[in-house]
């Protein structure tokens, strides 16, 4: 396969999108860009002092690779990196470029069908209740030892949908045409089955 295509996967925090992702794009032999990764590697190096703006114009390939990009600091300063329009425009080119690189790829985030990849063949939009995702944060959280209760991680989802739903720029919403997968009482097996049948039929 040579051609481009492009699958646009967005969605809230812990929603499953990304692990969705990597499973669609595995199945399918596709690239795969998280690109919440991009704007976490920009928070991260606020953290270190580094303005937003510059920090996102002078991103690189290593940055991606920090091992701190997971965590929860990193988590809140990339929701709060991400309303700054200038910071979302210095990443756009780089999201575009590799959705439509050569074989097909498969990007995930909250406004890949919206605003980076509007024109992409495929797109979905993978959400549950704020409570399951809060669970599932808790659950991850809890297994690399990082101490939160489940009443903090619930209000901080909840915090995060509330910043990227009403920003001004690129708020988080399903494109018009993007279809709606609810993983809240879905395995992750049967939601990623969801995903590869609806590429399935629109491929």
């Amino acid at each position: 396969m040579t051609a481009s295509f492009t699958i646009a996967i967005d969605g809230p925090a812990a929603a499953g999108k990304g692990t969705i992702s990597k499973a669609v794009a595995e199945a399918l032999d596709l690239a795969h860009l998280d690109t919440g990764l991009l704007y976490r590697a920009v928070g991260a190096k606020t953290l270190e002092g580094i303005p937003a703006i510059e920090a996102a114009r002078t991103l690189t390939a290593e940055d991606l690779e920090r091992g701190d990009l997971r965590g929860p600091e990193a988590a809140q300063a990339a929701s709060k990196v991400a309303v700054i329009a200038e910071v979302r425009a210095a990443l756009v080119d780089f999201q575009r470029a590799f959705a439509r690189r050569a074989g097909g790829a498969v990007l995930d985030g909250r406004d890949i069908g919206t605003v980076i990849c509007p024109q992409a063949e495929v797109k979905l939009f993978v959400t549950a209740s704020p409570e399951v995702r809060a669970k599932r944060r808790f659950l991850e959280l809890s297994a690399k030892g990082l101490a939160e209760t489940l009443e903090e991680v619930l209000a901080d989802v909840k915090a995060r949908d509330e910043r990227d739903m009403n920003r001004a720029e690129a708020p988080l919403k399903p494109a018009e045409d993007a279809v709606i997968i609810d993983s809240s009482t879905l395995s992750i097996e049967e939601a990623v089955t969801q995903a590869l049948k609806v590429v399935a039929t629109l491929r």
